[in-house]
């Protein structure tokens, strides 16, 4: 029986924006989301993206294939809102405005007041000769471009505070069983609204301390099986019969979403063959504002450790 790990998971707060992009076909629509949302590098400083979900063609704007997805950036304040303005506006321009066929659209899920209006850093791509056009019930920013047709942008973009950081640990007995049970989180992330997974199934949980600290987060290495003889009985922290340890990180817009996502998400692995406990990854409570015990989730008692 898999057990769960009588601990919690450090959540902190970041910024967010979530958008839905659209393009005439398929191969066009994952190359642009996958170039936006690539590389999570928010420990350097950088912005870090993921998508919420696939859509068809009657759920989204303009009636083409879509998807939604989420960039993130940490911090608050006007120099954080100051960063996520440029690392935003970069990943639009050099991301999705170059794929042929696409179009942006604000998809924040909820009302909000603060908005980056994007004339500026993706707008002007259009040299002056953008034009603000009424379409589809919103005003949207039409960039001329030499495929043939205009880039389509909504002007103003929501974003709003939103909740970094939740992790599940996979302690599975091989390499096999991490790569499926990994995917089968991944997989119910992917049904759930408002939630992102941000490095899809992650090979490489990290830890704040580094004897190389010029490169950021080095490899947590008390928990990667292959270091069984190479550390000593007290500092190896991988149980004999684990393999494979690995990690799903998932933000969210709100702290409810990112508890629930745990529920749903545990309650679908629990029983999954290959799989021998579940954990999460925390700093000792030094990192996040938020924490998330997983005993507090109306899990079966029994499952416990």
């Amino acid at each position: 029986m898999t057990l769960i790990e009588d601990t919690y998971c450090e959540i902190f707060e970041g910024l967010c924006v979530q958008l839905q992009v659209t393009a005439r076909d398929a191969e066009f629509l994952n190359r642009a989301v996958n170039a936006f949302t690539a590389l999570p590098s928010t420990v350097f400083g950088d912005a870090e993206g993921g998508i919420v979900k696939w859509l068809t063609k009657n759920e989204t704007i303009d009636g083409r294939l879509g998807a939604i997805v989420q960039l993130w950036i940490t911090g608050k304040g006007e120099k954080a809102k100051t960063k996520f303005y440029e690392k935003l506006g970069k990943r639009l321009r050099q991301g999705i405005l170059v794929v042929p066929t696409t179009a942006v659209y604000n998809a924040y899920p909820k009302e909000i007041d603060t908005k980056f209006n994007m004339m500026n850093n993706v707008g002007h791509c259009g040299d002056g000769y953008e034009i603000i056009i009424e379409k589809y019930n919103r005003k949207l920013i039409s960039i001329p471009i030499m495929m043939g047709y205009d880039f389509l942008i909504e002007e103003e973009l929501s974003y709003a505070k939103g909740v970094m950081g939740g992790n599940i640990w996979l302690f599975c007995d091989s390499v096999d069983s991490g790569i499926r049970v990994g995917r089968e989180v991944v997989k119910i992330i992917s049904e759930i609204d408002n939630v992102c997974s941000t490095f899809d199934v992650c090979s490489a949980g990290s830890k704040p301390e580094t004897n190389f600290p010029e490169i950021g987060p080095s490899t947590n290495h008390p928990f990667c099986p292959t270091l069984k003889d190479k550390l000593s009985a007290g500092e190896f922290k991988v149980p004999n019969s684990v393999k494979s340890i690995p990690e799903i990180i998932f933000n969210a817009s709100d702290i409810e979403t990112i508890k629930n996502t745990f529920l749903k998400v545990i309650q679908g692995i629990v029983d999954m063959e290959g799989l021998i406990k579940i954990s999460a990854g925390n700093y000792g409570g030094k990192l996040g504002k938020y924490k998330v015990f997983l005993r507090e989730l109306g899990l079966i008692e029994s499952y416990f450790s």
